[in-house]
């Protein structure tokens, strides 16, 4: 697995009518955005949990084959912020739409369309102005044949519809699964038809740009959401400390946990430490297939009052709100 490696800068001639452009992945928390663009690449760049809202920053996946690269932009699920960190979330998302060749649209199937999905596709048509843009439809695995055509025609609704007239040729749809991989390669297909013809931005076999420390934290963080409940997980943010190669065979790896509250410190850490040290055991392993070697990981925990609110703390994490 090749992550940011930016030292191969050179690599061969794009050959003829080759595409290739960016594509922004949007939708609500929790509809497989992420679980997507991993099934798409074949390899674990984002993290993914069944809590809302796991995705806090923009991640870029990149496929290369032949004759296109794609480079997805995975993004925070579009809600109605609570806090700081919340409106950085959703800042990042909307920011993308603008800037891509090809918008990906994906929500949940099994759901009928609501006021968030409204409010996104309302986004999509007046920041993506005449982009081309996929409705995915996810999770079709969970529908009944019976259910199909209610579900399509809800969330074709959204599509805009001149009066009198079809949604405009930009906009087309999809039914997939992410999960079990159904019309995944029928989605590339459409996508790499809709991208302009251009050169790979990236080497062939890179597929993120984000650098080790990076997957570190997060594959940390997603630990964090998988131990622990209720509102915890949401006021947990990962920082690496130190990321140093010992030797060929063997990385060391320091890291904070940040939580808000002392209360939350002492769920994270667990009677006698046994929460954390689960999360560590079980990121460390997930770090060592990322890096293909053996990692000593060291967890320490520490409180930021507040932390999702202070601009300060957001800025040192990544997460600036800042206009």
């Amino acid at each position: 697995m090749v992550i940011g490696n930016w030292g191969l800068a050179e690599f061969e001639d794009t050959p003829p009518g080759h595409r290739s452009g960016f594509v922004a992945v949007v939708g609500k928390p929790n509809v497989g955005k992420s679980t997507l663009m991993n099934a798409l690449l074949g390899e674990k760049v984002a993290i993914v949990s069944k809590k809302p809202q796991t995705t806090r920053a923009q991640i870029r996946g990149i496929l290369t084959r032949p004759d296109a690269q794609i480079v997805f932009v995975d993004t925070p699920g579009i809600h109605k912020p609570r806090h700081r960190l919340g409106q950085a979330m959703v800042r990042a998302a909307i920011q993308t739409i603008p800037d891509a060749d090809v918008v990906l649209f994906v929500v949940d199937s099994t759901e009928a369309p609501d006021a968030g999905d409204r409010h996104i596709a309302r986004l999509i048509r007046e920041r993506g102005e005449d982009r081309p843009a996929i409705l995915v439809l996810n999770k079709m695995d969970c529908l009944r044949p019976e259910q199909v055509k209610d579900s399509v025609e809800a969330y074709w609704s959204l599509a805009p519809t001149p009066e009198g007239g079809a949604p405009p040729e930009p906009w087309d749809w999809m039914m997939i699964s992410a999960t079990q991989l159904a019309n995944l390669d029928k989605l590339v297909d459409r996508i790499v038809a809709r991208l302009p013809e251009g050169p790979r931005y990236y080497p062939p076999g890179q597929i993120a740009d984000q650098d080790e420390r990076h997957f570190a934290a997060e594959l940390i963080r997603e630990q964090a959401l998988r131990h622990l409940r209720q509102e915890v997980p949401h006021a947990v943010a990962v920082v690496v400390d130190e990321h140093t190669a010992r030797s060929t065979r063997l990385d060391y790896i320091a890291a904070t946990i940040v939580v808000e509250k002392e209360t939350q410190k002492g769920i994270l850490i667990g009677k006698g430490g046994r929460t954390l040290r689960q999360i560590g055991a079980d990121a460390r392993h997930e770090i060592e297939r990322m890096l293909g070697k053996q990692a000593y990981l060291e967890l320490q925990v520490k409180v930021r009052k507040d932390w999702r609110e202070d601009e300060r703390e957001l800025r040192r994490m990544g997460y600036s709100s800042d206009q």
